[in-house]
């Protein structure tokens, strides 16, 4: 699996419309058949950062993505809201999505 975490630095002025303005690329990744996940977070210490945790099956998967006709569609809409270059993670790791924490287990009597 390749999992990957971009850190997006948004100009403050877009920060309000951002999601809305990468909805169209959001949805277009969702669909591809090797996506696992692309998930949009907003940082609780900075209003402009936008954090993107995405994942894709295989190597063909994360291929398809950024040979897709969305790809640079998608990147090219965000570069006149960014402040700067996004920082990336990119790593292939082993497994196919979440796992649970090992260190913080909750059993079902100690939910509620």
């Amino acid at each position: 699996m390749y999992f990957i975490v971009v850190k997006y630095q948004v100009r403050p002025e877009f920060a309000a419309v951002f999601l809305e303005r990468t909805a169209e690329f959001t949805a277009a990744t969702r669909a591809e058949p090797g996506n696992l996940w692309f998930d949009w977070s907003r940082s609780v210490d900075d209003p402009n950062e936008f954090v993107l945790v995405e994942a894709f099956a295989d190597d063909e998967a994360a291929s398809a993505h950024v040979n897709s006709e969305h790809f640079p569609k998608g990147l090219e809409a965000m570069r006149p809201l960014l402040v700067s270059t996004p920082k990336i993670v990119s790593r292939k790791v082993e497994g196919s999505g979440w796992d649970e924490m090992g260190e913080l287990r909750i059993a079902s009597a100690d939910a509620g």
